[in-house]
């Protein structure tokens, strides 16, 4: 295992980490930086494994309300209800990365040009939906309907495309839906828990015979670099987005996608 192999996975790790619950595509800036650090997974498995520390940051930030939904489960109507919609918003994801996934690691994920014009577009979406009035009908983010939480989930399927961000497009679609800011950013966040779990063992299990004892521990120091960086983002973002809004990452997904076009251009 070469030390820039290890300094790479640790950048792409903290990459991952910070990126994945923004809403800037945590996939197109840990693929589009293993590009140009010329760095490489067995089928791009490293992009997705990864993003366990991840899953186990929000796991741990949200440690105790996950506690407290499962002890209540038997005896409380909202517990249930919010443990339904989850599952109902993750069913679309579930069905259509099943059926998608080759196509999506082998065509989409290897399209580096189409990352950066996602980013852009994206960007542009983020810019347009932050100048929007919207008069919120949903603030509880444990209490958006089933039609709601289905909604969502259709429009997390969008981000399949590397480029898109599944917490952006979940937020974005929720905002429309008329939820407001926090709680969509919360719906989010818990959405991300079976759809990312999902992704994970999905990809562990088509490329369990690709993998060898350097990309297990790569993927190990990019896993613990994810979920200590994925800690500080989890922790900070509700106030954020609440207060300011996404005008921010709307313009880091702007500058980002065109760097990336540029650079691309010039043969890098």
């Amino acid at each position: 295992m070469e030390d820039q192999s290890i300094v790479s996975a640790l950048l792409l790790g903290l990459i991952e980490g910070l990126t994945e619950f923004i809403p800037v595509s945590s996939t197109a800036h840990v693929l589009l930086a293993g590009h140009f650090l010329g760095f490489r997974s067995p089928g791009n498995t490293f992009a997705v494994l990864i993003q366990l520390g991840a899953i186990l940051a929000i796991l741990s930030v949200y440690a105790q309300k996950l506690v407290g939904i499962a002890v209540t489960l038997p005896s409380s109507a909202r517990s249930r209800h919010f443990v339904l919609s989850i599952l109902i918003a993750f069913l679309p994801a579930a069905v259509i990365g099943a059926l998608a996934h080759d196509f999506i690691k082998s065509v989409l994920f290897e399209t580096p040009a189409l990352m950066c014009t996602v980013l852009i577009l994206g960007g542009l979406v983020l810019l347009w939906i932050d100048r929007q009035v919207l008069t919120p009908r949903y603030t509880d983010a444990m209490q958006y309907s089933l039609p709601l939480a289905f909604k969502i989930g259709l429009c997390q399927c969008v981000a399949m495309i590397p480029g898109v961000s599944r917490s952006g497009a979940t937020i974005v679609g929720a905002l429309l839906l008329g939820a407001d800011k926090r709680s969509a950013a919360e719906f989010s966040f818990f959405l991300a828990m079976p759809t990312m779990v999902g992704a994970f063992t999905l990809d562990l299990y088509k490329n369990r015979n690709a993998l060898n004892f350097d990309d297990t521990a790569l993927i190990a120091i990019g896993f613990v670099a994810a979920f200590i960086s994925a800690l500080l983002v989890v922790k900070s973002l509700l106030n954020y987005v609440s207060k300011r809004g996404y005008a921010f990452f709307a313009w880091w997904r702007i500058a980002i996608g065109g760097l990336g076009l540029v650079a691309l251009a010039l043969g890098f």
